[in-house]
């Protein structure tokens, strides 16, 4: 068994490099699964711009041994096949269809995920029924589970802080007491071909989505957030309250790297010219041992020792967030309320930083 110092899980199951298949290989057969995983954050997770960003500043104040736990859970494949200079194809496909489907079984104790995977030939998977002339396949039941997400969404630091708490949220959540597991939302059934019908006709398939949608996706957001604004005029004031829920996910909102913020941005612009605004931020802010906050993915994932605030909405949970704004009798105005999505405050250019995803909108008579 193989512990890696930052990682936060727990791998087993050494292997040779020529034993982990590309993906591309395994597409030869799955092309519709291939085509869509193609187009998903786990096929770039590695590749990805801001992430090497961060893994160049990790490695530049923390030295080498960041590294090993960035590729945990960005390149998986490189804890078996010792690729540590990055040269395989394999390796820069990051989340790869061959380490998922050649793990056997995880468990989480005390908050640290423990994860065998063994690349031997079987591919395990969710379907009971599946055969195979190229390869060996086993039904996996936790496949069928959260557990299956929970090595990569789950991770305790070297201080012994849970920086990612996305498994043990849903695990607290009412989705977990009704068995409505991450797959539900992050990978719905969809008519395709789990074989290439060229090799295989299988009548009337059904595929897991591997695009595997989530926060960067404008319908995820949408899913997940929903808001109501009402207004009510008193005294000469205008009183709006945004109502904020989170109704569609089964963790907290954002959930991920504490860096993430949700933003309710609300401006009023009257009939005068005369604008105001208003915000509210959903973010989780942790600190150092020194107390110090933490603005840099790199420096959360290793030096973050204590959350210091958590504003985030949980699962189910509805939040009223009212706002008082100066509205003289006989005076309108328009109402604007925005949410956005930072994913990056560190990111170069602003579409790598965050995204739009509900506006509503009133007028305030006179």
């Amino acid at each position: 068994m193989i512990t890696w110092l930052l990682a936060g899980a727990l791998f087993s199951g050494p292997v040779t490099l020529d034993k982990i298949s590309s993906a591309e290989m395994c597409g030869r057969c799955h092309r519709d699964i291939l085509r869509a995983w193609k187009t998903s954050v786990h096929a770039e997770a590695l590749e990805d711009p801001l992430f090497q960003d961060a893994l160049d500043l990790a490695v530049t104040e923390f030295g080498v041994q960041a590294r090993s736990g960035c590729l945990k859970c960005h390149a998986p494949t490189v804890q078996y096949s010792s690729d540590t200079a990055l040269v395989k194809k394999v390796t820069w496909e990051g989340v790869t269809c061959d380490f998922c489907h050649s793990l056997k079984s995880v468990s989480v104790v005390s908050g640290l995920p423990r994860l065998l995977v063994e690349f031997d030939g079987v591919k395990t998977g969710p379907l009971k029924d599946a055969l195979s002339g190229a390869h060996g396949v086993a039904f996996s039941p936790v496949h069928t589970s959260s557990l299956v997400c929970a090595g990569c969404h789950e991770y305790r630091n070297a201080a012994g802080l849970a920086v990612l708490t996305t498994y043990s949220e849903w695990e607290a959540s009412s989705y977990a007491a009704k068995q409505t597991h991450c797959q539900s939302c992050h990978m719905a059934a969809m008519s395709a071909n789990v074989v290439d019908p060229k090799i295989k006709r299988v009548k009337e398939t059904t595929v897991n989505l591997h695009q595997m949608p989530g926060s960067h996706s404008i319908e995820q957001l949408n899913k997940a957030i929903g808001a109501r604004l009402t207004l009510a005029r008193e005294n000469g004031m205008l009183k709006v309250n945004v109502e904020v829920s989170n109704r569609g996910a089964g963790h907290m909102v954002p959930t991920g790297s504490p860096l993430r913020q949700v933003h309710l941005e609300l401006r009023v612009l009257d009939a005068s010219g005369k604008s105001y605004q208003g915000e509210r931020v959903y973010t989780r802010k942790v600190v150092d041992r020194q107390g110090r906050e933490l603005a840099a993915e790199h420096e959360v994932f290793v030096e973050a020792a204590r959350v210091k605030e958590d504003t985030r909405l949980k699962a189910g949970e509805r939040r009223v967030e009212s706002f008082t704004f100066p509205l003289p009798p006989g005076v309108s105005a328009n109402v604007r309320a925005q949410l956005w999505y930072y994913y990056s405050p560190l990111a170069q250019i602003e579409q790598q930083k965050k995204v739009s995803f509900l506006t509503l909108a009133q007028y305030a008579a006179p």
